[in-house]
Order: structure tokens, then C-alpha cells, then sequence
């Protein structure tokens, strides 16, 4: 059942990006466009995965499918591994490592801290609002907060960052960085922290944290921050969320 889980979501993911891939029309259109312009089925895989969370917290048939998974992770569960306390950042942390390298993304490093600070904020916010809405238990019995699971949406926001940012360059990264993500997840069900559900909501809140940060960037770019022209000055925000405490770096040079 939990390898059949994978297969979906991770079919799911990469249909979300190549829902995203845009076919070049066969007669030059030279009018500017917003290459972030919002889609209706951009929204169909976030929608479906947090819809699957959502119901899930009242589904029978669902809360039975979460309790079978989590006894047939339990069986195989040797020791914890956390390595998704560190790999949720990973695909954010992989945008900048890259242009570091010089291997340019689509927005310059001004354009894109406001992007990936706008969809942190979107993400986190949505995560705690419902985590203290619903207080869903851990697998663990550790705590009331389950639902959904803020790891699994940091890190699909981050993979949604990475192939937004590095989709005209290769399809690779962002599969990639969903491959990542998706370990991410599955880590914090294989470490009894959390629910099916819990990972699905959290995949669906990060994707759609991330392409809404898109959307509204050219507003908060011309209205917020005075136009996309970088001056002389290299930022970076490192956002972190434990599970219990959210907050981020921040580190300016002038």
C-alpha cells in the first residue's frame, strides 16, 4: 500500500510539471506576457492532494488506510532517521547553491528572495493556522499537531521554487528537487511522525504556497520593493521550522 502511495504521488508531481511546460505557439506572439500568469489546472494537483488531507480528517475508510500504512512502516522501523530535518530545505537551498555556481536561474537574487520569502510565509502560516485548527495526534502519540505535516510542505514548496526558477534550463532539476521532497515526506511517516494525510496536505500546501508566491510577484516587485533593478547588495533568508518553532536567518551584505 505505502509503494503504491509513492507511485501516486510521485505520478502526480511530475504531472504537475509537465502541466506546467509551455508549448511555444506556431506564430510569434511579441506581446508581453507575465510568464507566471495564473492557470486554473495549475491548481489541480495541490487541490487534489490537499483535498485528499482534508477529507482524510473525517474519512473512516481513510483513517483505517492511514493506521495500516503506519503499522506496516512500524514493521520495518530499525531506528529513527531524520534526515528530513535537513533535507526540507534542501530544494530551497539548491537554488542558490546553483547560481553561486553560476548556473542563473530565471529571477536574479533580489526577485527570487522576495519569491521564496513570500511563499515561506504563505506556506508556514497555512501550516500552523490548520495545525492549530485541527489538532490532529501524532502517529507517535508525541503531540496534537499533526495535520499537515510542515516538513513535507517546506520541502514541495522548495521543489516548486527549484523547478520554477530552472525549468528552461532542464527538467532534471525539478525532478529532482521533487524527488527530494518526496523523500522528505515519506521520512516523516517511516519516522511515525506523521499520518498519510498529514504528508499529502503538506505536499498540496507547499506546491500552491509556491506558485501563488509566482503569481503575485510582479505586484510586490513594482508596488512593494520599486521594480525588479538589483542594486548592489547580496541577501539571503534562510527560513527554519522545527515542528514547533518557526523562524528564519537572515544575512545582508552590503
Amino acid at each position: 500500500m505505502l509503494k503504491q502511495f509513492v507511485l501516486c504521488l510521485m505520478v502526480l508531481c511530475f504531472s504537475s510539471l509537465k502541466a506546467q511546460e509551455v508549448t511555444p505557439d506556431t506564430i510569434p506572439d511579441l506581446t508581453p506576457v507575465n510568464p507566471h500568469k495564473f492557470t486554473y489546472k495549475q491548481l489541480i494537483v495541490p487541490a487534489a492532494l490537499i483535498g485528499y488531507g482534508v477529507i482524510g480528517l473525517e474519512s473512516d475508510q481513510l483513517k483505517l488506510f492511514n493506521s495500516q500504512i503506519r503499522d506496516e512502516v512500524k514493521e520495518d522501523i530499525d531506528k529513527k532517521i531524520t534526515v528530513d530535518d535537513f533535507s526540507q530545505y534542501a530544494p530551497f537551498a539548491a537554488v542558490y547553491s546553483l547560481n553561486a555556481m553560476g548556473i542563473q536561474g530565471k529571477n536574479n537574487l533580489k526577485d527570487r528572495t522576495i519569491i521564496m520569502a513570500t511563499s515561506y510565509v504563505i506556506m508556514s502560516s497555512s501550516v500552523l493556522a490548520l495545525k492549530s485548527i485541527t489538532h490532529i495526534e501524532r502517529p507517535d502519540g508525541s503531540s496534537n499537531n499533526s495535520f499537515p505535516s510542515g516538513h513535507t510542505a517546506t520541502a514541495f514548496a522548495g521543489a516548486e521554487f527549484m523547478w520554477q526558477e530552472y525549468k528552461d534550463k532542464s527538467i532534471w532539476y525539478g525532478i529532482s528537487g521533487y524527488a527530494v521532497a518526496t523523500g522528505t515526506g515519506l521520512f516523516r511517516m517511516y519516522n511515525n511522525r506523521h499520518w498519510l494525510t498529514d504528508v499529502a496536505a503538506g505536499a498540496g500546501i507547499g506546491i500552491l504556497s509556491t506558485k501563488i508566491a509566482y503569481w503575485v510577484s510582479p505586484y510586490l516587485k513594482d508596488k512593494l520593493f520599486g521594480g525588479s533593478k538589483e542594486k548592489n547588495v547580496s541577501s539571503m533568508i534562510a527560513p527554519f521550522y522545527n515542528g514547533n518553532q518557526l523562524g528564519c536567518a537572515v544575512v545582508v551584505i552590503f
